[in-house]
């Protein structure tokens, strides 16, 4: 190449490089952030391996938001469009779902993910590009303080943990208690606070048994724990573990009450564990009475009649982002600088208060529990 046609190269290759930072920079670059085409938002959650059935729950819901939203018009004439990602529950999987959601979809906001590891693994990537994340089911504390791009439709761990150790020993009378939970973000987060609260009450934390996230054996904490001979176990897992440790401590004869967290908020868990299921329990948010059109809707997509308590969150979600880009436009920046002006949402699961870290200070909680190979209401 001649030092002419070098010279020339040069300089197209300037103005390309320049043209780019300019269309990043200024959202043009972007086809979601114009003025016209569809408005593309991202899903995130797992879609394959334990919690499929909890991250496809929570999939449909946003897509019946979705046809909702499109059929009475769309945004400013705009139609909707979800890109989903299957995030497994996994901090890699969740880092590769946003990058890829941010950086070749070019979303406007991320709803996501459901798993605490997940969400926490998507916010510095939303952050760097300024788009809003926000998550129907991640519940852990660090959250509050991971980023200004980042928001959740359902009450931290704090509320949470407190409410479970506050029901275990004002409700259940407990007096040792031993906890049985994942080595994940969500898991440890819940543990910290149960068993700081226990404390405070007076409740002896008599033993405490973590296990890897995706483990396929419980015995040996099991074994443990019946040793301690507790009152109450505290078991907070994801579906795959919660499972197994439920056959397990039943084949290996320990005799105690079992609590939970929202992570047991799953059919698959009764169907599967069966007999060994009958009479657990677990926290999770109240949720409103939902619409009868939401639930013949849902039915119609997962298959059954069983909610899984995060999907009509996921819902909300995606209403409230359609009503906020109704008034400010499908620009992230002003998108993210609505939700963090006071941002009060009544959806169909809840009327939701977003604080100034992002986090749903509104916090109700119900005991559910397991009957029959099914998912019972137990009350307040």
């Amino acid at each position: 190449m001649s030092t002419k046609n070098k010279w020339v190269a040069g300089i197209i290759i300037v103005a390309i490089v320049i043209w780019a930072g300019y269309s990043l920079f200024s959202g043009t670059g972007s086809p979601s952030q114009t003025s016209s085409g569809p408005i593309r938002i991202g899903f995130m959650g797992p879609l394959t391996g334990d919690e499929a059935s909890v991250g496809e729950n929570g999939l449909a819901a946003v897509q019946i938001a979705r046809d909702e939203i499109n059929s009475a018009g769309g945004v400013n004439g705009r139609q909707v469009e979800v890109i989903a990602e299957d995030s497994k529950c996994d901090p890699t999987a969740a880092a590769d779902a946003a990058n890829k959601l941010v950086n070749v979809d070019k979303v406007t906001a991320i709803i996501g993910g459901l798993c605490s590891s997940e969400t926490l693994a998507a916010i510095p990537i939303a952050q760097a590009a300024h788009i809003p994340i926000i998550s129907y089911g991640s519940t852990n504390p660090k959250i509050t303080t991971a980023g200004d791009y980042k928001y959740r439709f359902v009450p931290s761990d704090n509320l949470q943990g407190k409410f479970a150790a506050e029901y275990i020993a004002n409700t259940l009378k407990a007096k040792r208690v031993a906890i049985l939970y994942c080595l994940s973000d969500w898991c440890v987060g819940l543990h910290d606070v149960v068993k700081q609260r226990l404390g405070e009450l007076g409740v002896s934390v008599v033993d405490e048994e973590g296990f890897q996230q995706g483990a396929q054996d419980l015995r040996t904490q099991v074994t443990k724990i019946k040793a301690a001979n507790p009152d109450v176990v505290y078991f907070p897992a994801y579906t795959g573990e919660t499972i197994i440790g439920l056959k397990q401590i039943k084949q290996l004869g320990l005799k105690v009450k079992l609590i939970g967290a929202d992570g047991w908020d799953d059919p698959k868990i009764p169907a599967e564990a069966g007999s060994a299921a009958d009479g657990a329990m677990y926290v999770i948010p109240a949720n409103e009475q939902l619409p009868q059109s939401f639930i013949d809707k849902m039915a119609k997509l997962v298959g059954g009649p069983q909610l899984i308590a995060y999907s009509p969150r996921a819902y909300d979600i995606l209403k409230a982002l359609a009503g906020i880009m109704q008034s400010v436009g499908a620009n992230s920046e002003k998108i993210n600088a609505a939700l963090k002006n006071n941002f009060t949402y009544k959806g169909i699961a809840d009327t939701y208060t977003i604080d100034q870290n992002g986090d749903d200070v509104t916090a109700k909680y119900i005991i559910k529990g397991y009957e029959g190979g099914k998912i019972v209401e137990l009350g307040q």
